[in-house]
C-alpha cells in the first residue's frame, strides 16, 4: 500500500530570484544544490529536506509570500542570530524561549518569515 514517507522540498516564493539566491547562500550561508546554479531557481538541501525558491510567475500563478514561518535548526540560537545581524538581517523582536526551545524570528527579502529554531531541552 503507497505511503507518504517524507518532505521532499519547502517551496519558498520570490519575485527576485537571484536576490534571493543570494541571501540564501550569501547570509544564511546555505550551500546551493549543483543542479540549479545558473538556473531561474535555486534549491538548498538541508539534510535531506529541500528549500526550494522559485519566482511562481514563471507558472503563471500569482506572487504570495508564505504565511508561515520555516524552522531552520541550528545548535546556536544567540550566535547565530548574532552573525545573521552582522549581515544586516532585522529579526523581528527578542529570541523567544519556550522553556523547550528557542525561537528568533525575521524574514527573507520578499517577505517570507523565517526563524531560527534551537531545543535546549530533550524531547519528553
Amino acid at each position: 500500500m503507497p505511503s507518504i514517507t517524507r518532505i521532499d522540498f519547502v517551496p519558498i516564493p520570490t519575485q527576485d530570484a537571484e536576490r534571493s539566491r543570494a541571501f540564501y547562500r550569501d547570509v544564511l550561508g546555505l550551500e546551493e544544490s549543483e543542479h540549479t546554479v545558473g538556473k531561474p531557481f535555486s534549491e538548498f538541501d538541508l539534510n535531506g529536506t529541500t528549500l526550494s525558491v522559485w519566482d511562481p510567475s514563471s507558472a503563471g500563478r500569482p506572487f504570495n509570500a508564505n504565511t508561515n514561518a520555516i524552522a531552520l535548526h541550528t545548535d546556536d540560537v544567540a550566535g547565530m542570530r548574532g552573525q545573521l545581524e552582522g549581515k544586516g538581517v532585522s529579526f523581528l523582536g527578542e529570541t523567544f524561549d519556550t522553556g523547550v526551545c528557542h525561537m528568533a524570528f525575521f524574514a527573507d527579502p520578499d517577505g517570507n518569515p523565517l526563524m531560527l529554531h534551537g531545543r535546549h531541552q530533550p524531547r519528553g
